[in-house]
């Protein structure tokens, strides 16, 4: 069984679940690994997200191949209105679905205009695989009650 069926081919939504936005990851990096605990951290009722790696079927079949290609590799958000949210705006985005203090930390990075926290948010991301490193089969550790929240 390959990693990709291993962990990713979980189920279907739970139809007591309002309609959670798409985060797609990078499912070769071990930071956006850590991101996607995070959230699943902070968003234990699964109404603001699902998960599946930008590798997968799920988002080859929900972003158009001309929309995929001017993506950056990282954290792209699918929201419910059918925008694509990339770099800091997802980041921003993400932490104001989770709400409580997080929506508060959302808003001040709010502040800083765009282009220099996607600066910031570049940095990162170009560094990050070797920071936090770089796999080709990196399987998130997922407890078996959360892996529905995760598509292909």
């Amino acid at each position: 069984m390959s990693c990709s069926d291993a962990c990713y081919a979980f189920g279907s939504v739970s139809p007591d679940i309002p309609n959670p936005e798409l985060l797609f990851y990078d499912g070769h990096c071990a930071l956006c690994h850590r991101a996607v605990k995070f959230v699943l951290k902070h968003d234990r009722s699964g109404e603001a997200f699902r998960f599946a790696p930008l590798q997968g079927s799920t988002f080859q079949s929900r972003v158009l191949p001309e929309q995929r290609a001017a993506l950056p590799d990282s954290i792209v958000v699918l929201t419910n209105s059918g925008s694509l949210l990339i770099r800091s705006d997802a980041f921003v985005h993400i932490l104001r679905r989770l709400g409580g203090g997080w929506g508060f930390w959302a808003g001040v990075i709010a502040l800083i205009p765009r282009p220099i926290r996607d600066v910031a948010y570049d940095f990162v991301a170009r560094v990050r695989y070797r920071v936090f490193g770089r796999r080709d089969q990196v399987c998130p550790l997922v407890p078996p009650e959360l892996r529905a929240r995760f598509d292909p």
